[in-house]
């Protein structure tokens, strides 16, 4: 057996990573050229190319004929260090420009001489050669039953530089949850044995004592109380140290929303009781925020608007928000422009630590091809974290509406405002107008895996899931009691998972399927506005804003239903840094009975662009009507923020 050999190039490897920059020196005429990566492993030219200073300063910091040269010698270490992160101790990295080898004397001239505008080709070839092993692992110090598996390194594990250095971090991170605070778990070092192909390593552990949590503080407030935010840690003096509650409690101030940063430090060591003080140092937002909207789809037009936030009213995380739209400029689903308002205030920490009350009072005025709606309504909702994934809500609200419709006695006896009046023919329209006060217990509960909080945020992977159920009575002509129910599925599947793409994130398959049913009232007992439609950005789109399900029979407006199913097919694709595609495929029906799937299915499709911001994506669709029928736009355009789902 070879005697090992403690190899400085492996700690190249394990201590300094995998990109390295350098400094471009600038020639009086830039030499343009491009760059050709190949590797025997295929699956790390990612990581070259992210190495590699002839890549990443091609376009920013140009080079003559002699930097050009200098540069791609310089690339030769940076490469070889990449390929000993991976285990390739053996690998060799060559580089030529123009089929001439870096070392050849008359490089510099054959580039100087060039035509001027002509780009030089760079080919580098990484030659890995066989990928080293794990041998023997060793941990040299006292560990506490139960520790040493947290390594996770096993003999004959690839040597690759990340998992051993994350080996270190994991048995750290351990230790310290265990309530070794001042545990330390030093770099490993490592043995090469080139005729083998393997490397053995021995890991250092000081653990040190266990510690308890001392005083526990908070610094750099201003308006916020010390008493809420401590009331919102989920560690206490006395408690044993544990390092994954404390990234918890951290965790947990963030979503407060009013601390822009939040760090954790401890005291240098134990005092004599065995406890160490912890400091939580928080940086608070801007009380006030302002944000300005504006969306736009060739059905309901465009909508613009701002809202007014105070997130801190009262120095305990409770935001008051006050938002005002303008909407239906312009679209071809809507025939007047509308608003929007509204003002929330929430309540955390309702009755119960983790539970928020939220009352709302919105104000809606719209004036849709299905009906004018002008309605003012008043709402208070609790909601409660149950689980990592899980989470309810429970409300009531009342609202009190004005709507003008079509007569329904044209189309049913159920109900309607009046008879018809005899002076119309028989092919008029004739509307009426109704009040209705409402009253419901709405019942909600999410599921959620997707890693995200918010809909603007671009999930790549997990379940979303919601559904609701609320009783409503409903005063007016006529009076009814109904159950408004409605579900959605949203599943989002990372097609790196399947091998079909190769970096993270980036290739997504979205699906989606929401319903609704609403027993206890027949179709036109119903408020118009509490009826199921579908058609537009929500559900099938290429369709107008409730176009899809059953219509009045003269001016084939819509009507809308006690039944609606509808789903999306779309696939996402990011494209670069900053932009994206998607294709997609949506159906709905819309029933006018609690049947599902009685209506008539329709099918859009279409595809977009997105443009990705740190507030999420800038949609843009564009969709078709597979089943394109008389009154039916040949396309139709939505832009927004946020995915469609």
């Amino acid at each position: 057996m070879a005697a090992p050999q403690p190899t400085g190039r492996l700690a190249g490897a394990l201590w300094t990573g995998c990109l390295l920059l350098a400094g471009a020196a600038r020639a009086a005429d830039p030499q343009p050229y491009k760059v050709e990566i190949k590797a025997t492993d295929s699956s790390i030219e990612t990581t070259l190319k992210a190495s590699s200073d002839l890549v990443n300063l091609r376009e920013s910091a140009p080079a003559g004929p002699f930097a050009l040269i200098s540069r791609a010698r310089g690339d030769i270490d940076r490469l070889k260090t990449v390929l000993e992160s991976f285990g390739y101790y053996e690998g060799t990295v060559s580089v030529t420009i123009d089929g001439m080898v870096l070392d050849d004397p008359t490089l510099g001239d054959s580039l100087d001489a060039a035509p001027a505008g002509r780009d030089a080709q760079v080919k580098i070839v990484c030659a890995t050669g066989p990928q080293f092993t794990l041998r023997h692992i060793e941990v040299d110090g006292e560990l506490p039953d139960g520790v040493r598996a947290q390594l996770g390194l096993e003999p004959g594990d690839p040597a690759i530089a990340a998992e051993v250095l994350a080996g270190g971090e994991r048995l750290q991170g351990a230790l310290q949850d265990r309530g070794y605070a001042f545990a330390k778990v030093d770099p490993p070092v490592a043995y090469e044995f080139p005729a083998e192909h393997v490397l053995d390593l021995t890991f250092h552990v000081t653990a040190g004592t266990k510690v308890k949590v001392g005083d526990i503080r908070v610094r750099g407030m201003r308006r916020t109380r010390e008493a809420f935010v401590l009331r919102h840690l989920p560690v206490h003096p006395g408690d044993e140290y544990d390092a994954g509650r404390m990234e918890q409690a951290r965790s947990e101030l963030l979503a407060l929303d009013v601390f822009s940063t939040v760090s954790v430090t401890l005291g240098n060591q134990p005092d004599d009781q065995g406890a160490v003080p912890v400091t939580f140092r928080v940086r608070e937002r801007p009380r006030h925020a302002v944000s300005l909207d504006a969306a736009y789809s060739s059905d309901l037009g465009g909508s613009g608007g701002f809202t007014w936030t105070d997130r801190n009213t009262s120095g305990r995380a409770d935001p008051l928000t006050v938002a005002a739209s303008v909407i239906n400029l312009a679209g071809t689903a809507s025939t007047r422009v509308g608003y929007d308002t509204s003002v929330k205030y929430t309540h955390p920490d309702f009755l119960h630590q983790g539970q928020s009350l939220q009352v709302s009072l919105a104000g809606l005025q719209q004036y849709l091809e299905a009906y004018d709606q002008k309605a003012v309504r008043l709402g208070a909702t609790v909601s409660r974290k149950l689980g990592a994934d899980w989470s309810g809500s429970i409300g009531a609200s009342s609202q009190q509406e004005r709507i003008v419709q079509e007569s329904i006695s044209q189309v049913s006896t159920d109900a309607g405002c009046s008879a018809p009046n005899p002076s119309l023919s028989h092919d008029a329209i004739q509307k009426c107008t109704y009040n209705y006060t409402l009253f419901s217990v709405p019942l909600g509960v999410t599921y959620n895996t997707t890693g995200t909080s918010s809909p603007l945020e671009d999930a790549s992977h997990g379940l979303r899931a919601s559904m609701s159920v609320a009783p409503t009575l409903s005063f007016g002509d006529p009076n009814a009691r109904f159950l408004l129910t409605q579900a959605s599925l949203s599943f989002y599947l990372d097609l790196r998972r399947l091998g079909l793409a190769t970096t993270p994130g980036r290739s997504v398959l979205a699906l989606r399927a929401t319903g609704g049913l609403v027993p206890g009232a027949g179709q036109f007992s119903l408020p118009p506005d509490q009826r199921l439609y579908a058609g537009g950005s929500g559900t099938v789109r290429g369709y107008k804003f409730q176009s899809v399900g059953p219509t009045f029979p003269i001016d084939g407006n819509p009507v809308g239903g006690t039944g609606m199913s509808a789903g999306t097919a779309e696939f996402r694709q990011r494209i670069g840094a900053s932009f994206g595609a998607v294709a997609f495929v949506d159906a709905g029906q819309v029933s006018s009975h609690v049947t599902p799937l009685a209506g008539t299915l329709r099918f859009g499709a279409g595809v977009g662009m997105r443009y990705y911001t740190p507030i999420g994506p800038i949609r843009l669709d564009v969709a078709v009507p597979v089943q394109r029928r008389p009154d039916d736009d040949p396309f139709e355009v939505y832009i927004g923020l946020g995915q469609a789902f």
